[in-house]
């Protein structure tokens, strides 16, 4: 969750102005109010987050409490693949995030014969990965989208129109399912290289080999 933090402040003759910060990470935006506290000049500090819902310092530190054992710090890798010849496509997803101090990766792919192009494959790889949020409980969390199809990322963030029906169509089904789950989704493209995961997921299903695959990271 991404939050900005609105405090009035207090001077030692009794003077007073309301700010109101960046927007920022709820743990640090957590960490800043504590310290403002300490000076006993800051007064009525309030988080405000990214549905315009307003949180006292005590309901963001249970919140945070709780969101711990939950997964967060979540980032998406995604990409579909399609094969003009067959009509076939396969799509793949990879997800980092942690959950109760520790680190973990999902993986996913799927085979489908339901497509009609590459720029479908990728979408609906998209729309998988955020079924597998679902399946882990992922909620009113903000969640980073990476892929490699500068079309489904520019769509979604409102950069480029969808002009194509079938397009459209998923971008509609995706946003739905986001605001359902009140996931705030941050969408960034990155270089094939960058994708190699989810790439070779998505080829691997095209291939016919299917992965679910659940491993914990280990840290250095």
């Amino acid at each position: 969750m991404k939050i900005r933090i609105e405090w009035t402040y207090r001077t030692p003759k009794g003077a007073e102005i309301t700010c109101r910060s960046e927007e920022m990470p709820a743990a640090q935006g957590l960490l800043f109010a504590e310290d403002m506290e300490k000076t006993g000049r800051a007064k009525h500090i309030t988080f405000i987050d990214s549905f315009n819902i307003t949180w006292t310092v005590k309901e963001m530190k249970a919140y945070l409490k709780e969101v711990e054992t939950e997964p967060h710090n979540i980032t998406v890798y995604f990409d579909g693949g399609f094969d003009r010849t067959t009509s076939e496509s396969g799509l793949g997803c990879a997800i980092y995030y942690e959950q109760s101090g520790k680190s973990y990766r999902l993986r996913k792919n799927i085979f489908s014969a339901e497509l009609k192009s590459n720029n479908e494959a990728e979408y609906a790889a998209l729309y998988m990965s955020i079924v597998e949020l679902e399946l882990l409980n992922v909620h009113h969390l903000p969640v980073c989208f990476l892929g490699d199809s500068q079309v489904v990322i520019n769509q979604l963030s409102g950069e480029w129109p969808a002009l194509e029906k079938d397009l459209a169509a998923w971008a509609d089904k995706i946003d739905e399912k986001l605001k359902e789950l009140g996931i705030q989704p941050e969408y960034k493209v990155v270089s094939r290289k960058e994708n190699t995961e989810a790439d070779r997921l998505a080829t691997q299903a095209l291939n016919g080999i299917d992965i679910t695959g659940f491993k914990e990271i280990m840290k250095d």
